[in-house]
C-alpha cells in the first residue's frame, strides 16, 4: 500500500494542518473547495510565456548555460520505501519549468511572484525535491528527466509601474533566483515523519490557527 502525496501539499497543507493534510490523504476528506483568483493565473501564464526558451542568463548569471522549458508537465514517482514504514510514498504533480543544460544535465524551477526571502529555500524544498524526484525516478510511462542537478525559485517582486501609452501600464519588477540546495537525506527524513503520521490510525491535532478545522469542531458542539 502507498499513499499518493502532492508537492504543493507537502508544502502548503501540512504546514497549514497536519490534521487537515492526514484527512486528505488517508480518508480522501478534502478542504471545501475555495476560488483562486484569475489574476495570479494570468500573472503565472504571462511569466511562463516570457521565459519560455530562454537562456539561464535571463534569470541569473550563476547558472550555467542552459535554455528554460515552461511547459508544464504531471510527474509522477515510483513508491518510496522506508524500513520501518508498513507503507510507502509516491510523489504525484505538475512542475513549473525546467531547465536543460548544456552539459546534458537538468534543474527544476518554481515561479513565485513575491518578495525573495532566504527562507522560502526551506520551506519550498520539499516541493522541489518532489519533482525532482519523480523525475529523476518516474513510475512505469511517467515523464522524466535525468539527472536534475539544479533546483530553485525565481522571484519576481513587482515594485514600480510604466505608462507605456495612455492605455497600458507595465508593473517593472525585480527578479531574483534563489538556489535551493540538493540534499535528498533531508528530504526523505521529513517524508519518514509524514508517513509515520499518516500510518497512526488517529489524525493528529489541528493546527492552533486553522478555520476548517475550528468550524468543523464548533459544528459538532452546536445543537441545531
Amino acid at each position: 500500500m502507498f499513499y499518493q502525496l502532492s508537492p504543493s501539499d507537502l508544502t502548503f497543507l501540512w504546514d497549514e494542518c497536519p490534521r487537515c493534510f492526514y484527512l486528505k490523504v488517508v480518508h480522501k476528506y478534502n478542504r471545501p473547495w475555495s476560488p483562486f483568483p484569475s489574476i495570479f493565473n494570468r500573472i503565472d501564464k504571462i511569466m511562463k510565456d516570457y521565459y519560455e526558451g530562454k537562456p539561464t542568463s535571463s534569470i541569473s548569471a550563476v547558472l550555467p548555460e542552459g535554455v528554460i522549458t515552461t511547459g508544464e508537465k504531471w510527474v509522477q514517482s515510483i513508491p518510496i520505501t522506508f524500513a520501518a514504514s508498513p507503507t510507502s510514498a509516491q510523489i504525484r504533480g505538475k512542475f513549473d519549468a525546467t531547465i536543460a543544460f548544456s552539459d546534458g544535465s537538468y534543474g527544476v524551477i518554481d515561479f513565485k511572484t513575491s518578495q525573495p526571502k532566504q527562507e522560502h529555500v526551506d520551506f519550498y524544498s520539499r516541493q522541489l525535491h518532489s519533482y525532482s524526484y519523480a523525475l529523476e525516478n518516474p513510475a512505469s510511462g511517467a515523464y522524466s528527466l535525468r539527472p536534475i542537478t539544479r533546483l530553485g525559485l525565481l522571484c519576481v517582486e513587482p515594485v514600480s509601474m510604466d505608462l507605456n501609452t495612455p492605455n497600458q501600464i507595465a508593473y517593472l519588477g525585480n527578479v531574483t533566483w534563489l538556489d535551493c540546495p540538493l540534499d535528498y537525506q533531508k528530504f526523505f527524513n521529513f517524508l519518514e515523519g509524514v508517513l509515520r503520521v499518516l500510518n497512526d490510525p488517529s489524525p493528529p491535532k489541528s493546527s492552533a490557527n486553522c478555520n476548517y478545522c475550528q468550524y468543523r469542531e464548533s459544528s459538532r458542539r452546536t445543537n441545531w
